[in-house]
């Protein structure tokens, strides 16, 4: 067990930065699925124990010659830890704000989570909209369009993922690590994809995008 830990440490050694990401959203989401699947690759089915409080995972991912130590903080969703959540935002980088596509009230309380980043997260922290369980389509009850028409009333990307079949979970975290490199270095080639094309045509875009420069209130 030393062993392991000590591997982990030197894992984060050589790191060129360190940012804190949150995932946040209401309850039953899919936010630790989201943080297994990137972390772990894998997929934890629905027989767990809701996050309670604050959980938190380490992972390193390269953005063009940069290494970058995410510590991504896992929140609960529920009302009664909303104070708990909320000392933490000021500590946040950046921010995956997640509801579930077959779940139409956790689509409309978007509105009421963003509300909550605007009054104690930094001014230029970093947020993707993140639509999840694409897997279960047919029971969908919150359009594509309309979720896209909500991130860009508040200038944010929005992506679609499902943390069942893996689609699109590695590329929002490092969407976002991009955008907090090229934030933090200056550089804009922190943008590039693994191809070395700027990502400024994907749905996820505007990159740079922060909360409070869109015109959503």
């Amino acid at each position: 067990m030393r062993d392991n830990l000590r591997k982990q440490s030197s894992l984060f050694t050589d790191t060129h930065f360190s940012f804190t990401v949150m995932l946040l959203g209401d309850s039953c989401t899919g936010k630790t699925c989201l943080l297994i699947r990137f972390k772990d690759g894998t997929f934890m089915n629905n027989n767990f124990i809701s996050t309670v409080g604050i959980d938190y995972r380490n992972k390193l991912v390269e953005v063009e010659k940069y290494k970058v130590k995410l510590q991504i903080w896992d929140t609960a969703g529920q009302e009664r830890f909303r104070s708990i959540t909320s000392s933490y935002y000021r500590d946040a980088d950046a921010l995956l704000l997640v509801f579930d596509v077959t779940s139409r009230p956790s689509f409309e309380n978007i509105r009421n989570w963003l509300g909550q980043v605007k009054e104690y997260a930094k001014d230029q922290v970093q947020i993707t909209l993140v639509g999840n369980k694409i897997d279960l389509n047919s029971t969908r009850k919150v359009k594509a369009e309309e979720a896209r028409k909500l991130a860009a009333a508040y200038n944010i990307p929005y992506l679609e993922t499902s943390a069942k079949t893996g689609h699109n979970v590695h590329e929002a975290f490092q969407d976002l690590a991009r955008r907090l490199v090229a934030v933090r270095s200056g550089d804009p080639s922190a943008l590039k994809d693994s191809n070395g094309v700027l990502n400024l045509n994907k749905e996820a875009s505007p990159w740079l995008s922060c909360c409070g420069q869109g015109g959503g209130s």
